[in-house]
């Protein structure tokens, strides 16, 4: 059987790294790979004396078939060592959720996929009255505050001023004329993004419970860290006049890949991982060659215009 390639995804549970994940997967993978049975050793022929009594001065030689001791497993050891296992966009220690890997080619499809920005989303919790030195509920409290005058409605409006601003550096990095006609077309297809290094931009976000002193965010965001969205909860709770620390970051989307994608630890195994890039594989090409077709095409025409005032001076 052959070695899996392409991209699937997994769940990365809080407190583990990313690194030790990708571990994990790709030891679970060398041993199931070695373990799957092998190829007869080559043959090979050699001339050797000819059993008998001894007693004749000529030795006869026959020759016998025998196995090559090269291709021996105990001469050879196993047959998969290392395998080529890239990581998407990362989850720190404290964050959860979706964590994209690829095998073989599968590199290759998560530069393309970088390429195109995706949006990913995350859930985060939040709790008001306090305040640490790392934004997280674990880390040294700093200060603790009343948050009995915070109402969902007036949570709402700062989400609200959170997202107008973020959607205007959307479309300043996005480098597209807003008055234009592609600039619609683009708004219309959800492919109005960065298309290349910017700030964290949050595209969308939005309360999804709230019950003091316990709320719950939904954010949808491009060039984020998870520490980033964590400073968020932070900075909400002194706008509200308060202060708020982050309870959990839980990704439950990267670009195409979802929560119902990622493989639980319990199915990081060959039969599930080849099964998983299967059921990927459509998605993840139609994705990347409707947002990189598109920068493509956005490239061929600036230098048609380039061309043309050219000739024009």
């Amino acid at each position: 059987m052959a070695v899996p390639g392409g991209l699937f995804a997994v769940y990365k549970p809080a407190g583990v790294a990313w690194g030790r994940v990708r571990e994990a997967v790709e030891a679970r993978l060398l041993r199931e790979l070695n373990a799957l049975p092998e190829r007869a050793p080559r043959q090979q022929i050699r001339f050797l004396p000819a059993p008998g009594d001894g007693e004749s001065r000529v030795t006869e030689l026959v020759a016998t078939r025998l196995p090559v001791l090269a291709d021996h497993p105990l001469v050879r050891g196993p047959r998969f060592r290392r395998l080529k296992i890239g990581a998407g966009h990362r989850l720190d220690v404290k964050a959860s959720g979706v964590f994209v890997l690829g095998i073989g080619h599968g590199n290759k499809l998560l530069t393309d996929l970088y390429n195109c920005h995706l949006t990913k989303v995350y859930t985060v919790g939040g709790l008001f009255g306090k305040a640490t030195d790392d934004f997280s509920d674990t880390g040294e409290l700093v200060e603790k505050t009343t948050f009995d005058h915070i109402t969902r409605e007036k949570l709402e409006r700062i989400l609200a001023v959170i997202q107008g601003t973020n959607h205007k550096a959307l479309l300043m990095h996005s480098n597209i004329d807003m008055k234009t006609q592609e600039a619609y077309e683009l708004a219309v297809k959800g492919l109005l993004r960065p298309m290349g290094k910017s700030p964290p931009i949050i595209t969308a976000i939005r309360c999804l419970q709230f019950m003091l002193p316990e709320f719950q965010l939904e954010i949808h965001c491009l060039h984020e860290t998870q520490q980033y969205l964590r400073k968020i909860v932070h900075e909400i709770g002194l706008e509200l006049k308060s202060s708020a620390v982050c309870t959990q970051v839980r990704r439950i989307r990267d670009g195409v890949f979802t929560l119902d994608d990622a493989l639980l630890r319990t199915q990081w195994d060959l039969q599930s991982i080849r099964k998983a890039i299967g059921n990927c594989q459509l998605k993840v090409q139609t994705e990347i060659e409707r947002t990189l077709g598109h920068q493509h095409k956005s490239l061929l025409q600036e230098k048609d215009v380039e061309m043309a005032h050219a000739v024009d001076s």
